[in-house]
């Protein structure tokens, strides 16, 4: 038999996909684990259990959450349900307002912020704005296209065919449009055209090929032409899909009928989309025409303006962008969702973004080298924790980006470039996470539980889940105020000692003993699991019989509860074992440095891993390296 000595310094590849317990070639072998769950990896390298969820308030039904920032003291949540949207500001809903879209539309709205003004946009319903005026005082209304001398300069297009022609009855006034082919529609009452030097907005109509119009501008004449537009949102043929601000530009990108178009509007003129004569200020518009169908599903301002489609990812570049200094450049083809709407992030410069597939986390990233973008995977050693993703957000104090999936988990991703660091773990909780945004450094996330929806926040100050906090002077046993856990059984920290579960009833929980201070909530499962051993023995290319791990020393840090698995069972290591005074009915306090545990029995099945830390206590936990010993039967 001989001995080996392994040292794990760090989890900083995450955890690894099954398929990748074969290569224990690979670095990411030495630095990844077979199990992180409900942990957070720090850039360091180190492990900590995830941080609780501090209840909000609740939500109206299942939607998304926005984050709407103007500055550090006027930052906002914006939580859109059903045709309503809830403001929160500071953990309290503060104004809500109703909106047109339904909850399954929120899955497909687009929004750009400027200044007190959040723009939302969706294919099947008219842009809106939506103003801030004080905490408590929101309005949403329609888009306003700039007008002048009775002209709306909003984007005109002709969707009839090439050789539809169209005439006018007279120049002025109450008019006749006539088409040579059936083209109108009900929908068209209120919609603009222009031909002629003139503009019309239709008032009635009669067939698809005759409306009734009123004229804003004279036309030039009554002849029949070719030459003739409509606006390009309406009910007829949808409304904008994406939008963004660049360069001091409104971009609109593409419609419901106009999938692959881009228009962008004049500089410093954010609702003035005139083509004018073409000057470097002007409006500009043009069509993403290639070999494969590219229907824009995200337009992003970076240090280009990159257009995300269907198909394929693309740079607009110009500096600055004018309708005569722009280019158009295909980058990669990986391809964007076409269902729904997860906004693409920056991360110290690249666009992270979800793949159409709903398997890939993509690194939109310009290289000097080959003056383009790649789009890298970064979700490759861990396409396990991918389940079709429907929304993520980015913490870049953290440095976490969180992902929600379909399922109801989410995936946090740290992601450290400059230390090449990408290491992902899985999350879950008593319910199905539905959304997440990020304000400054806190991270909000919608959570289905049962019948309600809630609102919570990720804290540090907490172990547990929709969880409250309490406080009296005067120790008491019994604690209301539990209401929106009703029937739950929950975890509760008393004066900061854990104590055993209850059951809220009625709103309340009955403890044991008085306390003035209260953590209540729903508890959750932090593992940590090491890959297993890659062991071969001596001077052989087959695996040994048997290995047996003898002691596992594990480096913590401001650890107040840990249990351990090293071959009989999940074991609690005992406060008093580590040095710190108390026991399990008093507060705990935190423990540094090393804790060596030994272990018993063999191991046959080198699928499984040597040890595991394991635990649903609220206290903090934190892992920095492992070192372990073992013997190997040969």
């Amino acid at each position: 038999m001989s001995r080996l000595f392994s040292a794990k310094t760090n989890f900083s590849a995450g955890e690894l996909a099954p398929e990748m317990l074969g290569r224990g070639d690979l670095q990411a072998y030495a630095n990844g684990a077979m199990k992180l769950k409900n942990v957070f990896i720090h850039p360091t390298g180190g492990v900590s259990r995830r941080s609780g969820l501090r209840y909000i308030g609740a939500a109206q039904g299942k939607g998304r959450l926005i984050a709407f920032e103007f500055n550090t003291e006027q930052a906002y949540l914006l939580v859109f349900t059903n045709q309503r949207v809830d403001v929160f500001k500071d953990g309290e809903n503060v104004a809500n307002f109703a909106v047109p879209w339904t909850e399954e539309q929120i899955k497909q709205i687009n929004w750009a912020q400027s200044a007190d003004s959040l723009l939302v946009v969706h294919p099947d319903v008219s842009p809106r704005k939506i103003t801030r005026t004080s905490h408590t005082d929101w309005s949403i209304s329609e888009w306003q296209f700039f007008e002048k001398d009775n002209c709306i300069n909003q984007p005109y297009y002709k969707f009839a065919g090439v050789d539809v022609t169209i005439q006018t009855s007279a120049t002025t006034g109450t008019v006749t449009l006539t088409s040579s082919a059936s083209v109108f529609t009900s929908n068209h009452v209120g919609v603009r055209v222009r031909f002629l030097g003139g503009e019309a907005e239709i008032t009635s109509y009669s067939s698809g090929t005759s409306v009734q119009a009123s004229v804003k501008k004279t036309f030039s004449g009554t002849g029949t032409t070719k030459d003739w537009k409509e606006q390009s949102f309406s009910d007829v043929h949808g409304f904008a899909a994406s939008v963004t601000h660049h360069q001091d530009r409104l971009v609109i990108g593409g419609s419901r009928d106009l999938p692959n178009h881009l228009w962008f509007s004049k500089t410093s003129d954010l609702m003035n989309f005139d083509l004018g004569e073409g000057l470097d200020d002007e409006s500009i518009e043009f069509s993403i025409l290639s070999d494969q169908v590219n229907a824009i599903r995200a337009v992003f301002s970076g240090r280009h303006l990159q257009v995300f489609t269907s198909g394929a990812e693309w740079m607009v570049s110009g500096d600055p962008l004018t309708p005569s200094a722009i280019q158009l450049k295909r980058q990669t083809r990986v391809g964007s969702a076409v269902n729904k709407y997860i906004p693409p992030v920056d991360v110290d410069g690249a666009t992270l973004f979800i793949s159409g597939n709903g398997l890939e986390l993509r690194e939109f990233l310009f290289t000097d080298v080959e003056q383009a973008y790649q789009a890298n995977d970064l979700a490759m050693l861990s396409r396990h924790l991918m389940n079709s993703p429907v929304d993520q957000d980015y913490d870049s104090q953290r440095r976490l980006l969180t992902i929600v999936m379909e399922n109801g988990n989410i995936a946090t991703v740290t992601n450290y470039r400059a230390e090449q660091v990408t290491a992902w773990t899985g999350h879950s909780t008593d319910g199905k996470f539905l959304s997440v945004a990020t304000i400054g450094s806190d991270t909000y996330v919608l959570v289905e539980r049962g019948e309600n929806v809630f609102v919570e926040i990720f804290d540090d100050d907490f172990g547990t889940d929709c969880g409250i906090t309490g406080e009296d002077e005067t120790p008491k046993d019994v604690w209301s105020g539990l209401s929106h856990l009703e029937g739950k059984t929950v975890k509760v920290l008393a004066d900061g000692a854990v104590v055993p579960n209850q059951t809220v009833t009625d709103g309340i929980i009955t403890l044991p003993y008085p306390v003035s201070n209260i953590q209540v909530g729903l508890a959750y499962t932090h593992i940590i699991s090491p890959l297993p051993p890659m062991i071969t023995a001596a001077g052989s290319v087959r695996p040994p019989k048997s290995v047996r791990l003898v002691e596992a020393s594990f480096r913590v840090l401001k650890t107040s509860s840990m249990e351990v698995d090293t071959g009989r069972g999940i074991k609690p290591v005992l406060l008093k074992r580590l040095g710190v005074e108390g026991v399990l009915d008093s507060a705990p306090s935190e423990y540094s440095g090393d804790v060596r545990i030994r272990a018993f029995g063999w191991i046959r099945d080198f699928m499984q891993p040597s040890w595991k830390i394991e635990g649903d206590k609220p206290l903090s936990c934190t892992v920095l390296s492992v070192t372990t010993e073992m013997k190997v039967n040969d």
